[in-house]
């Protein structure tokens, strides 16, 4: 992000953070990021696909809004019309950074709270308050930091879980063909499923390991999180008033 800076009750004590859902706050996000840890309050809502960085060649999970770029069905009037935001959306406009510290005469790394001071969010006229007047954390301070950490250990075990995946060959292309109540058709393309079919003819053994993991139930969340994309298709229906 942009004016990426280390958040602080002494340069910060008067920053306040708009929370309300809108275009100009950058919400109108076709997909946003996600991990298996959060694909329960994910799959309730949200279609679960998994797209490939164009760079790196790595495979990483989102939660979809929409069928197009900058497309949010779920944004309407100021408000995000579902009861769960994924966490690296209702982050905004916080991130994780690194600091460098001395422990013991060994240099180390640790995670600390950066705040982006050119999101639109970020003001100092209104919005919820970041500290205490005395310099303590205020409760939404707290759970921004929570969520966070989440995301942090949540995109770690992402890795595992897609290794998981790929040595397993449980991912697949996915084309969604579109058909509006209009008639009109349209093509997602560039997205990956996990195949259902190719889980269901796995070894018990193999079932066994990535039950262990923790990875069976992130797989199943994924597969039945496709039924969400009849929800967006009857939100786009709407919105263009069919």
């Amino acid at each position: 992000m942009a004016n990426s800076v280390l958040l602080n009750s002494i340069d910060h004590q008067e920053v306040k953070v708009i929370t309300e859902r809108s275009e100009k706050y950058g919400d109108n996000l076709w997909y946003s990021l996600t991990f298996p840890s959060e694909f329960r309050s994910v799959q309730a809502y949200y279609p679960i696909f998994f797209n490939k960085d164009v760079n790196t060649g790595e495979f990483f999970s989102v939660a979809m809004f929409g069928f197009q770029d900058k497309e949010n069905l779920f944004l309407t009037n100021n408000k995000w019309d579902a009861p769960y935001i994924p966490l690296s959306v209702a982050r905004q406009p916080f991130l994780i950074g690194l600091q460098k510290v001395n422990e013991d005469g060994e240099e180390k790394e640790q995670r600390v709270l950066h705040i982006s001071m050119d999101h639109p969010r970020v003001n100092k006229e209104h919005g919820q308050e970041l500290f205490l007047e005395f310099g303590g954390n205020t409760p939404y301070l707290d759970t921004i930091a929570d969520m966070l950490e989440a995301i942090h250990h949540g995109m770690v075990d992402s890795k595992v879980f897609i290794n998981s995946l790929i040595e397993h060959e449980l991912l697949e292309p996915f084309t969604l063909e579109i058909k509006l109540d209009d008639k009109t058709q349209n093509q997602m393309l560039g997205f990956y499923i996990i195949s259902e079919e190719k889980v269901s003819e796995l070894s018990g053994d193999i079932l066994a390991k990535l039950h262990a993991k923790g990875h069976l139930q992130a797989i199943y969340m994924a597969i039945a999180s496709q039924s969400n994309i009849r929800g967006l298709l009857i939100r786009k229906n709407i919105q263009l008033g069919l």
